[in-house]
C-alpha cells in the first residue's frame, strides 16, 4: 500500500473505547473509501487503519477526534517516538512548518546529548521501508556535524547496511524534525530568543553592501547557507536580478556592523522600474493578477497583500509570483506579512505595479502586412451581450463553425487545466447542469454564479472563447470564499472544483442517490473501485460499473440526470486497466433499487437476483444476474449453483399480477463527456452529436504564443479517430499499441478520469 493513495489524521481525542488508540495516534483511510464517503460532507463517523501495528488494525472513530494530515506531515510525526510527543508538536505546528522548508544543503543545528551541534542537512527520507500494514515509517533527517562538533555524532551516513549519506565516522547523526533548527531562521521559523538577540544575522530580504576586488556593490539577499563549513550568503544585485554573486558572509557582517544604515530596505534601489503608472494601478485589488518590470524582464504574479511597510510611507504592494524571482515566502525584516513558497514574494511599490498585461487584448501584429493577425480578446459590445440572455449549448450543427480551432474553448493559465477542462465537458455541447446557473443563491454566493454564467459559459457557447482572466477570476473568487488558499497557484482535482462549486456554493441538489441495505446515500461523484480478485483485463465503463456496485452492494435509488464517474486509479499517475472502453451508453435499469425488471434468460418479469451467479463466466461479463422464478429454478438446480443465495427484488405492486411485457423500455445514459489526464494535464473529449465519428478534443494549453510574457493557445480540434477504434472488438483492441494510435484515440482509451453521462429524460425535470 502506496501512501499516496491514503489520507491521513491524527488523533486528538481519546476514542469512545479508550482501549483502542491514544491521542496522537496516526491513522488512515483509503483515497478511494474517503472520496465515496465525502461526497456530500464529512460523515459523523469513519472507519480508520492505525499506522501503529500496536492499535488495532481498523476502527471507527467520531471524525470530531481526528484532525486532517498532509502526507508530509503524517511522515514527520510518525518519526516521533511516542503518541504524547507527535500530538504536543502537532498542536505546536510552527515546527512542522519549518520542517516541511528544509531542504538537503541547509545549514543547520541539532539538539544532541544536552548540546546543540552545528551541521548541514545530508539527508531527507525514511530509513525504513514500508509495508502494506504500515503505510509509514516517518521522515528523518541525515546531518552532517561541522567544524568543532564534528566526531560528536553516531554514524557515517549507513543506517542498517544502506548508504543514505556519506560522513566520515561519528561525524553524522539521524535526527527528527522536532530536535533540528535551521542556523538562520526561515520566515516559517517560530519565534525564537537565541535569535531575536542576534542583530547580525542576515535574512533573506536584506539590503546589504558588500565588497568585491575592485569596487562596493550592492543588492539583496536571497538566501543564506553553509558550504564546506563555510557560511555564504547569496545576493541579487541592483545591476542585475539574475547575477547570483556568492561572498563570505563574515565580509558582509563586518560591513553590517560598521554602518547598520546601509543595511536597511531602499526602496528605490529595488530591482523594479519604478515608473509610476497610476492610472493602471488604481483598480488593483487583492488578489489582482499583476506583471512587474524587473531589470531581467517582466515577472508576473498575484497581489497578497496592500498596506505600508515599517520606515516607508508609499503604500506597497506584497506580491506572490509566478516563478522563483522574489526574496522570501511572505516575510519583511523577519515579520510574516503573508504566506506563500519559498522566493516567491516580493515587495514593490504599489504604483509599480500593472494588471497583467497576458488577460489583456492580445493584438499580434503581423510587421510586413501591417495588420492585426489576432484579437482573441472579446469586445465590451460581445461580452454585454452574453449578459443579456441565456445562451444554448452548441449544437451539432454549430460545433465545427464554433468551437473548432485555435484560440477556441477556454484558455489556461498557471495550473488551471483541471478547471478549464471541467467547464468545457459541462456546458460546452450540454446543458444538464445548467440548473446550477439559474438556481436561486445565498448573496454572498450570486458574484460567482454570475462570472460561472455571463463570463465563462455564455461567452462560451456564443463566441467558443472563454479568456484566461475569466477563470482567474472565478478561481480568486472561490479561493476568497475560504475552502480553499491556493485555488489561484495550485492544481486541484476535478472532483475538488465540483464539489466546492456544486455543494459548498450553489448548494445543487446531489446529482446521485445511492441505496445501500435500506439507506439513501447523497453524492455529487461516484468513484469507481474493485474487488482485488476481479477477472477485468480489457473492460468498458459498463462493466467497471456494475463490478463496483457489486463489490459495494449498491443500488441506484433513482435515475440520474447526470452521472459523474470516476476511474479506477491510484493518485494521477497509476492507473488500473492499461485500456478503458468507453461505453456510449450505460444500461441502469438493472442497477436501481426500485422498478420492473426483466429475466435475462426468457424476458418475462424479473423476481430475484443472484450476486453469485455475478462472476459465473457462463454468463458473460455484463449485466446482473436476475431471473424469474422459473429460470431461477433451472439455474440453481446446477450442483455447482446448489449454495447461491437468489434475494428477492422489490416489484411494484401493480407488476406481480401479470407478466412483465418483452418490450420493456429500459433505462439508459448516453456518454458526453471524458475528461483525460496525463502527466499532470487535463484535457477533454466531448461527444457532440449522434454519429460514430462526431468526437472533439480540447486541450487549454494546447500551444502557447512567447515565452515568459506569452500566452496559452488553447485548442479544439475535430478527432473522428476515436470511432475507428470504438468499432473494433475487444481482441483487436487489446492488440494496439497505444503510441502507434492514429491521433489523439490513445488518450481516450489510455487516460480516462473521469466518464461524464447524462439522461436526456430526466435533465428535463431537474
Amino acid at each position: 500500500m502506496t501512501s499516496p493513495n491514503n489520507r491521513y489524521f491524527i488523533l486528538t481525542k481519546h476514542p469512545e473505547y479508550r482501549g483502542l488508540a491514544n491521542p496522537g495516534s496516526i491513522c488512515y483511510i483509503y483515497e478511494s473509501m474517503y472520496s465515496s464517503l465525502t461526497g456530500t460532507c464529512l460523515p459523523t463517523k469513519l472507519h480508520v487503519n492505525f499506522v501503529d501495528s500496536r492499535a488495532r488494525s481498523a476502527c471507527e472513530l467520531e471524525s470530531s477526534s481526528i484532525q486532517p494530515l498532509s502526507k508530509e506531515e503524517a511522515e514527520l510525526l510518525q518519526a516521533l517516538s511516542s503518541d504524547v510527543e507527535r500530538l504536543e508538536w502537532f498542536r505546536e505546528g510552527d515546527a512542522l512548518r519549518v520542517a516541511r522548508g528544509l531542504s538537503v544543503g541547509t545549514a543547520v543545528t541539532v539538539d544532541e546529548g544536552g548540546e546543540r551541534l552545528r551541521g548541514i542537512v545530508r539527508y531527507i527520507g525514511r530509513i525504513r521501508d514500508t509495508s502494506y500494514s504500515c503505510p509509514l515509517t516517518g521522515t528523518f533527517f541525515g546531518i552532517e556535524l561541522q567544524g568543532e562538533d564534528k566526531g560528536k555524532g553516531n554514524t557515517d551516513g549507513i543506517y542498517q547496511s544502506k548508504v543514505l549519506f556519506s560522513c566520515k565516522k561519528d561525524c553524522g547523526i539521524f535526527s527528527t524534525f522536532s530536535r533540528i533548527r535551521p542556523v538562520v531562521p526561515s520566515s516559517l521559523s517560530p519565534p525564537n530568543a537565541e535569535h531575536s538577540q542576534t542583530t547580525d544575522e542576515l535574512v533573506p530580504g536584506d539590503r546589504v553592501t558588500y565588497f568585491t576586488a575592485d569596487n562596493c556593490r550592492h543588492g539583496m539577499v536571497l538566501d543564506v547557507q553553509e558550504e564546506h563549513g563555510e557560511h555564504v550568503v547569496r545576493i541579487s544585485t541592483a545591476s542585475n536580478l539574475s547575477e547570483i554573486v556568492s561572498q563570505m558572509v563574515k565580509k558582509v557582517f563586518l560591513f553590517r556592523n560598521l554602518t547598520q544604515t546601509v543595511l536597511a530596505l531602499d526602496p528605490e534601489r529595488m530591482e523594479v522600474d519604478a515608473t509610476p503608472v497610476e492610472k493602471d494601478s488604481g483598480d488593483l485589488s487583492l488578489n489582482s493578477v499583476v506583471e512587474v518590470t524587473l531589470k531581467k524582464g517582466k515577472s508576473y504574479g498575484i497581489i497578497r497583500w496592500i498596506g505600508t511597510l515599517p520606515g516607508l510611507k508609499e503604500t506597497m504592494a506584497g506580491l506572490e509570483l509566478d516563478e522563483d524571482d522574489g526574496v522570501s515566502d511572505g516575510t519583511f525584516k523577519n515579520e510574516r506579512i503573508f504566506d506563500c513558497p519559498p522566493k516567491k514574494a516580493l515587495f514593490i511599490k504599489l504604483r509599480s505595479c500593472r494588471p497583467d498585461s497576458r488577460f489583456q487584448s492580445y493584438l499580434l501584429v503581423d510587421t510586413d502586412a501591417n495588420y492585426l493577425m489576432c484579437v482573441p480578446v472579446e469586445t465590451d459590445e460581445e461580452h454585454n451581450t452574453g449578459k443579456l440572455a441565456t445562451v444554448p449549448p452548441i449544437s451539432t450543427e454549430q460545433v465545427s463553425q464554433i468551437l473548432i480551432g485555435r484560440m477556441k474553448g477556454i484558455q489556461g493559465h498557471y495550473n488551471s487545466c483541471y478547471m478549464d477542462a471541467t467547464l468545457f465537458s459541462l456546458f460546452s455541447c450540454s446543458s444538464v447542469l445548467d440548473a446550477m446557473l439559474f438556481k436561486t443563491t445565498e448573496p454572498q454566493d450570486a458574484p460567482i454564479q454570475s462570472t460561472l454564467l455571463h463570463d465563462i459559459v455564455n461567452p462560451l457557447r456564443n463566441k467558443g472563447f472563454v479568456e484566461g482572466r475569466h477563470i482567474m477570476k472565478l478561481r480568486q473568487q472561490l479561493q476568497k470564499h475560504g475552502y480553499s488558499e491556493s485555488f489561484t497557484t495550485d492544481e486541484k482535482d476535478p472532483e475538488e472544483f465540483l464539489t466546492v462549486i456544486m455543494h459548498h456554493i450553489l448548494a445543487l441538489d446531489p446529482l446521485l442517490k445511492l441505496s445501500a441495505g435500506g439507506k439513501v446515500q447523497d453524492s455529487y461523484c461516484y468513484q469507481i473501485f474493485l474487488d482485488q480478485n476481479h477477472r477485468l483485463v480489457l473492460p468498458t465503463v459498463q462493466q467497471l460499473l456494475e463490478h463496483s456496485f457489486h463489490t459495494a452492494g449498491l443500488k441506484l435509488a433513482e435515475v440520474p440526470s447526470c452521472l459523474i464517474l470516476q476511474m479506477p486509479r491510484f493518485g494521477k499517475k497509476f492507473k488500473m486497466f492499461d485500456k478503458i472502453i468507453p461505453s456510449l451508453e450505460l444500461d441502469i435499469t438493472d442497477l436501481l433499487s426500485e422498478g420492473p425488471q426483466q429475466c435475462m434468460l426468457c424476458g418475462d418479469l424479473a423476481h430475484v437476483e443472484c450476486t453469485d451467479c455475478f462472476k459465473d463466466p457462463i454468463f458473460g461479463q455484463t449485466g446482473l444476474k436476475i431471473f424469474c422464478r422459473t429460470c431461477s429454478s433451472k439455474v440453481h438446480s446446477h450442483p455447482q449453483r446448489l449454495s447461491h443465495q437468489p434475494v428477492a427484488l422489490d416489484i411494484p405492486k401493480g407488476y406481480l399480477s401479470h407478466s412483465m411485457p418483452h418490450t420493456l423500455i429500459r433505462d439508459k445514459l448516453e456518454l458526453f463527456a471524458v475528461l483525460c489526464i496525463e502527466t499532470s494535464h487535463y484535457v477533454s473529449f466531448i461527444k457532440y452529436g449522434p454519429n460514430s465519428q462526431d468526437w472533439i478534443f480540447f486541450d487549454s494549453m494546447a500551444d502557447r504564443e512567447g515565452e515568459r510574457d506569452g500566452f496559452n493557445i488553447p485548442e479544439v480540434h475535430a478527432c473522428p479517430e476515436v470511432s475507428t477504434y470504438l468499432e473494433m472488438s475487444p481482441a483487436e483492441l487489446a492488440n494496439q499499441v497505444p503510441r502507434d494510435m492514429k491521433g489523439v484515440a490513445k488518450r481516450l482509451f489510455c487516460d480516462a478520469y473521469m466518464y461524464l453521462y447524462q439522461s436526456t429524460s430526466m435533465c428535463l425535470y431537474r
